[in-house]
């Protein structure tokens, strides 16, 4: 049992012992709501708060805050703990404030490793809040002062930690520089057989999938499930298996995707990482849809049971994944109407800065527009979602995407559009004419298609790093 579910559980004891109802200890500054999650263990009050609580159920502050921080002489630390079981609890706002509190005290006192350990947290949150610029900045930031061995700040921990921040806001060729780097760094120095080393080993064949280099994905997924392995760690295993899963699953082969994947949630299964368990819930799911024998009613259980439990630890874009997978299942269950639902939820938490999912969310939302009757919608998202996924350099998801729109247009009666997103399709995939000339201009585009093809600026928006 967690701390605040120790805590919840006295709170919710000594309230029906003062005989009082969740509203009566709620009183005007909190709601009963508030003391609902609060007694499931799914917040966390501040000290503040607690005092509160305390006054109205008739008990001293001490009786409660002892639960929330036996070692309340040692303030720095105790704050630290209240920072990260909010952020566990998905509170990120709390833990956000809270981390700034100790790093601006801490920086103010010339506590370096509190400063910079109240820093990493910070970045934690921005990052579970969906602010993911701003959180790649502040790692970005540690990683400068980040070293290995008995350093303040572990390098490689950052180093996946911005990776994660870089594939999701698209910025995939930095991502493997930075990956690619951290870990040639790693092996030197012989770290690489580590549960850290295996992470970021994990997190590289990951970028490589999303990219669409599946031949060097696969090649370093099964080094990566081999170093696992070797060091007989079943968290650094579990990691290996679920991003080797990806890679089966990208590369067509589903029955050993969802072999793999269900390795990887066993041991999940058997810690106490609900986020993860819940986004590997979502990725075995995706496959479960998509495989040869497909399972749409065990996927949409699978992806229920991830949303109640992201609703709780997950971050806005944990359950944006878990909104457009949701989604995918109702379009394929033949229910357009509730597939939009799901789809525009999935693009309100992702926001408005470029995100990777939001491409994949936006050929979701086409496909449930097209069932409803809407194709100029759909078309203009269509090719929306294939801009981002070459903005990205995610070639292989933008060809599918512009081959996607080609059928959606030759359905429609467009044959000349839809030769020219066909051709799209093709130049993603490297695909070039050796029998006739490059075409200038805008002569090989069609009334109301770009008159160039050529590629998004990439570098674009690109963080310096």
């Amino acid at each position: 049992m967690t701390e605040s579910q120790t805590l919840g559980s006295r709170i919710r004891r000594l309230r029906r012992e003062a005989g009082l109802s969740q509203m009566d200890l709620a009183g005007d500054n909190l709601s009963a709501s508030y003391i609902s999650l609060l007694e499931a263990g799914k917040r966390t009050p501040s000290p503040e708060v607690l005092e509160q609580i305390a006054a109205r159920l008739g008990c001293g502050p001490e009786h409660l805050l002892e639960l929330l921080a036996p070692e309340r002489h040692d303030i720095p630390q105790t704050d630290l703990r209240y920072a990260e079981i909010s952020l566990r609890n998905g509170d990120p706002e709390t833990a956000l404030a809270t981390y700034t509190a100790v790093r601006d005290k801490a920086a103010r006192a010339g506590q370096e490793g509190i400063r910079l350990t109240a820093e990493y947290g910070v970045a934690q949150a921005l990052e579970h809040a969906g602010r993911l610029e701003e959180a790649t900045d502040r790692y970005q930031a540690l990683l400068d002062h980040a070293g290995y061995g008995q350093s303040l700040v572990p390098r490689l921990t950052v180093a996946v930690a911005l990776c994660r921040c870089y594939r999701e806001t698209g910025d995939l060729a930095h991502a493997i520089d930075l990956a690619t780097t951290t870990l040639e760094e790693a092996r030197q120095l012989r770290l690489t057989s580590t549960v850290l080393g295996v992470e970021l080993l994990a997190t590289l064949v990951g970028l490589y999938c999303e990219r669409g280099d599946l031949h060097r994905a696969s090649f370093l997924a099964r080094t990566a499930i081999e170093e696992a392995e070797g060091i007989k760690d079943r968290k650094a295993l579990g990691a290996a298996y679920w991003n080797a899963g990806a890679v089966a699953h990208r590369s067509g082969a589903s029955a050993d995707a969802l072999l793999l994947l269900e390795r990887a949630l066993a041991i999940y299964s058997e810690g106490d990482d609900a986020r993860a368990l819940s986004r590997l819930r979502n990725a075995y799911a995706s496959v479960l849809m998509q495989s040869e024998t497909a399972d749409i009613a065990e996927a949409k259980s699978q992806l229920t049971r991830s949303a109640e439990n992201l609703a709780s630890h997950g971050s806005t874009v944990d359950m944006a994944y878990c909104e457009t997978a949701l989604a995918r299942a109702c379009l394929l269950e033949g229910n357009p109407r509730e597939a939009e639902q799901h789809a525009r939820r999935s693009l309100e938490l992702l926001g408005t800065g470029h995100r990777l999912e939001t491409a994949r969310t936006l050929l979701v939302l086409a496909g449930s527009q097209l069932q409803l009757g809407d194709t100029a919608a759909a078309e203009e998202g269509s090719e929306r979602a294939a801009l981002l996924l070459e903005a990205s350099e995610a070639d292989r998801q933008a060809a599918s995407a512009w081959n996607d729109l080609g059928e959606l247009l030759e359905r429609s009666g467009r044959a000349e559009r839809a030769v020219w997103a066909y051709r799209q399709s093709l130049r993603c995939l490297g695909q070039r004419s050796s029998l006739l000339p490059t075409a200038g201009g805008s002569s090989l585009s069609p009334a109301g298609a770009p008159g160039t093809t050529a590629r998004p600026d990439r570098a674009a928006g690109r963080r310096a790093g």
